[in-house]
């Protein structure tokens, strides 16, 4: 193990936290359930400052990153609409997001070329407005007072970043692909 590998051990870590998280929310054990939330949205942080602090990224950092975001906030969101603390327009609205970037993603790798992007600002914005909402929404559950102004800012604007991203990604990545099989079809 050398120090470029940190950043993707992080992301294992952020993955293997899914469980024990998710069945705290489901025993509505929020206090502890919150406290493996913070330390997974810290270790999101952690790993991309490192990865480009120090210039430790890698493919491997590039495909375990988004996938530990997506699987941690897809599984939080998707109990917390189980158990009622989250609508299930919601859910529908950031599942429906992740799947269309998911199939444009391997439509685009298999059709145009390989995909091999960057996030947009919008797809960080909206992956930090989920961590903030979710962290809200269990602490409001008897660990600390969340005014209720405060969660419905913290919805809708997961609500908006959501649809924002979403619409970033079809449009920028569409927009490429036409491009290049414009110039394609032209030579």
């Amino acid at each position: 193990m050398s120090r470029e590998d940190i950043p993707n051990i992080i992301s294992i870590l952020r993955l293997v936290l899914v469980a024990p998280i998710v069945y705290l929310l489901l025993l509505e054990h929020y206090q502890f359930a919150l406290l493996l939330i913070v330390v997974a949205g810290l270790s999101d942080a952690l790993d991309g400052f490192l990865a480009k602090r120090y210039d430790w990224s890698s493919q491997l950092g590039s495909f375990l990153d988004p996938l530990a975001d997506k699987v941690l906030l897809v599984s939080c969101f998707f109990v917390c609409v189980f158990i009622g603390l989250v609508p299930a327009w919601l859910f529908i609205m950031i599942a429906l997001r992740d799947i269309t970037i998911a199939l444009g993603a391997l439509l685009y790798h298999l059709t145009v070329e390989p995909f091999n992007g960057e996030p947009p600002f919008s797809s960080k914005l909206n992956t930090a407005f989920q961590i903030i909402y979710l962290v809200m929404l269990i602490a409001s559950q008897g660990v600390l007072s969340v005014p209720i102004d405060w969660m419905e800012y913290a919805i809708y604007a997961v609500a908006v970043t959501t649809a924002i991203s979403g619409l970033e990604y079809v449009w920028t990545w569409g927009l490429r692909a036409w491009s290049i099989k414009v110039h394609e079809y032209n030579e």
